[in-house]
């Protein structure tokens, strides 16, 4: 659950504003109130008793890190069943992202400081002993201070080699468009990791365009637009140095930091011979304290946009001069007002001035203004953050109103202002589990020998087991009350077809085992209505894959396709806030993604597809406003997520879903803000988290079996 303003955290540290928050956690500006600092301080929400106890032994690891580019990790701590805490240093100023947004690219030389600065830190981390990879360079982690120094931030996801092996602080995240294909678990993560990612973000940053991600590349689906298309205003060395670093091999990167910041600076004559500190262009300051609003990150699409014509940038930012002319001395002489009103009115208001001040020093989040003519009420919300408010309490004058203040502003009047300050409360952390509702996920796995459905609780290490059928059971999909399980059995593996396959439902701890009416043929693909009166599924009973409904009231059984055998239909899936099933169906030897109503009628392809990709597994986010479904290469053992918004279905074009490669048959949270998905790397199947904002994703559930059909419980227990 998100930290509140005004939360102390840890008996030390409260909270100030939230600077930024992702699946994982959220990164917090707070005030140290044992040292009197702002510190920034980043969670991990995601925990269990051995991340702990790792957090701790490389938090210790993190925080005797000591650099001149790098902001320090002064302490750490882990509160049970709430999250993981890294303290850090707060650095002001802008980040490179901002920076992008604002001038749309940057200039080579200050692309070549900034590189040159990021290395020396890369370097300095993987040369400790044991060495440190960052993991997580990008825009957002570049920072820029007021006096134009340079820092790599955010070690939330830092990993501790040791040996062949390694641990991890936090998730194992990916960014698409800055992190590597090995990061996606096809290889082990070393030095050269960094590396890619740096040369991503130099390539960004020069351009103004995320390049094409890394696994994507690997798999031969996008190739990288050479970076003087993007920008041909940069030279041929530099391109080369950055597109060498951004190699899909890692032995055809740049071996070592030192390496990758040397072939920088031997690449423009300007900056061949740099020595000292490294300073670039500070941020602008803003008229009135205006805050630099970080810019959302640009999704990843399957598609190249057109170039854009990067912004040009000016040879500096001008300062502006302050000179003495009438505005000037209208200023002073309101300066010399102000001092000697202040002179003729302290001993009247010195008195409840002070008690007002005694308290406001006590008092957290809540005041109360009231007037003879009105009350007004401000309290602070963490919605209200995002944007600066300001209060203004107007004293209406009452000629008849009964003086009761204990000084005069007037003859005519003498408003009352009283202000009544509530006693504080400091908000204690409540714990929501990762994604809403009770935070558990339904699959199927064959680690107990031939498929049994499972509940795993993302607070914990062991899944507890629903089922114990003699020949196998998987699908499950939940009741709209998170109460029972819809499942099938037989079930010896997973498959897209179940010949000769039962319905049944079961409560979540394993009692009350019923069994579904069916016929001959196969029922499978089970889909529980928003209602929870109906279950939509796939039946074989007519010789071939088409969708039915039952209702559970009556046992009856109505079936909603009507095709023939060559367009054969399956996976249905219910628009949780509409009467609607969206459904693949096959048409020319490709799956295509379709919808129609609940009685069958109105049917409708929502995606263009071609004989190439087949488009399966469609799902609803929470709100409906979504489709996400998998695709992949016809039979291929690998495949990846797509989503579209469903009031845009007319254009017929999806998206891929950011990191969302060997990943497949994805269910929404019950806060909408996570996937769980199938990963297949043609090896082995296991489950893993997605978030849908930030594109972060982790493993959670991993067997030497085959752990798939994962489903999110819908709702809160009773």
């Amino acid at each position: 659950m998100t930290l509140e303003r005004g939360t102390l955290l840890h008996k030390r540290y409260r909270i100030i504003e939230i600077l930024g928050q992702g699946g994982m956690g959220s990164v917090y500006r707070a005030m140290d109130e044992n040292l009197g600092v702002e510190v920034s301080v980043k969670e991990n929400l995601f925990t269990t008793d051995e991340y702990a106890r790792q957090f701790r032994l490389e938090a210790v690891i993190l925080a005797n890190l000591r650099h001149a580019n790098l902001t320090r990790v002064t302490d750490h701590f882990v509160i049970g069943d709430q999250g993981q805490y890294l303290v850090m240093d707060y650095v002001e100023g802008e980040d490179l992202r901002q920076r992008m947004e604002r001038l749309g690219s940057i200039s080579e030389e200050d692309a070549i400081l900034i590189g040159v600065a990021m290395c020396d830190a890369l370097s300095y981390l993987h040369s400790r002993k044991p060495p440190i990879l960052h993991r997580d360079l990008k825009p957002g982690n570049v920072k820029i201070t007021p006096d134009g120094h340079i820092y790599l931030v955010d070690f939330g996801l830092a990993k501790i080699l040791k040996g062949t092996q390694a641990t991890t602080t936090g998730a194992r995240a990916m960014t698409p468009g800055y992190s590597p294909p090995e990061q996606y678990g096809t290889a082990r993560t070393d030095a050269r990791t960094d590396i890619y990612s740096l040369g991503a973000t130099l390539y960004a940053a020069l351009t103004g365009v995320i390049p094409e991600d890394g696994l994507a590349r690997a798999m031969d689906n996008v190739e990288l637009t050479p970076l003087s298309k993007r920008n041909s205003k940069i030279s041929r060395r530099l391109t080369s140095v950055i597109e060498k670093a951004m190699s899909i091999k890692v032995d055809d990167r740049y071996q070592t930091a030192d390496d990758f910041r040397q072939a920088l600076l031997s690449s423009n004559p300007k900056t061949l011979l740099l020595n000292g500190g490294i300073l670039v262009v500070p941020p602008p300051v803003f008229e009135g304290g205006e805050d630099i609003q970080e810019p959302p990150e640009r999704p990843i699409t399957g598609a190249l946009k057109p170039d854009p014509q990067p912004a040009s940038r000016p040879a500096s930012i001008p300062i502006r001069k302050i000179g003495m002319g009438t505005g000037f001395w209208i200023f002073i002489s309101f300066i010399l007002l102000l001092l000697l009103t202040a002179v003729v009115a302290v001993p009247y208001f010195w008195v409840p001035i002070s008690r007002i001040i005694a308290d406001l020093r006590s008092t957290a989040t809540e005041m109360v203004f009231s007037t003879a003519t009105a009350e007004l009420t401000s309290s602070t919300s963490f919605e209200a953050l995002s944007s600066t408010s300001i209060t203004v309490i107007v004293f209406t004058p009452t000629p008849s109103l009964t003086p009761t203040a204990s000084f005069t502003i007037a003859p005519a009047f003498t408003p009352t202002a009283t202000i009544v300050l509530t006693p504080s409360k400091t908000p204690t952390p409540t714990i929501t589990p990762v994604g809403g509702g009770v935070g558990q996920i339904a699959f199927a796995s064959d680690r107990s020998g031939v498929p049994q459905i499972y509940v795993f609780s993302l607070n914990s290490d062991t899944p507890s087991q629903v089922t114990s059928l003699d020949e196998g059971a998987c699908q499950p999909d939940w009741s709209p009350n998170g109460q029972k399980l819809v499942f099938i059995s037989p079930c010896a593996s997973s498959s897209d077809t179940y010949p000769g396959s039962h319905m049944y439902t079961i409560n979540v701890d394993g009692s009350d085992l019923t069994a579904l009416a069916t016929v001959e043929g196969g029922d499978f693909d089970p889909a529980w209505s928003p209602d929870g009166a109906r279950i939509a599924f796939t039946s074989l009973r007519d010789g071939y894959a088409q969708i039915y409904v039952l209702n559970l009231t009556d046992e009856s059984v109505v079936r909603l396709t009507q095709m023939d055998a060559t367009r054969p239909a399956r996976q249905p899936a219910w628009n949780p806030l509409a009467s609607e099933i969206a459904y693949s169906q096959k048409k020319y030897e490709a799956w295509e993604i379709w919808a129609m109503t609940d009685v069958g009628t109105g049917a409708m392809r929502l995606v263009l597809s071609s004989p190439d990709n087949w488009d399966t597994l469609p799902t609803w986010s929470t709100d409906g406003a979504t489709v996400l479904f998998t695709q992949s290469k016809k039979l291929a053992t690998t495949n990846w997520l797509m989503s579209f918004p469903y009031s845009e279905i007319k254009s017929g074009w999806a998206a891929s879903v950011k990191n969302g490669s060997y990943a497949g048959d994805a269910d929404y949270s019950a806060d909408g803000f996570w996937l769980v998905f199938e990963n297949n790397d043609g090896i082995n199947e296991d489950i893993f988290m997605l978030a849908t904002d930030s594109g972060l994703r982790q493993q959670i559930i991993s067997d030497l079996g085959m752990d798939f059909d994962p489903a999110w419980r819908p709702l809160p227990l009773p």
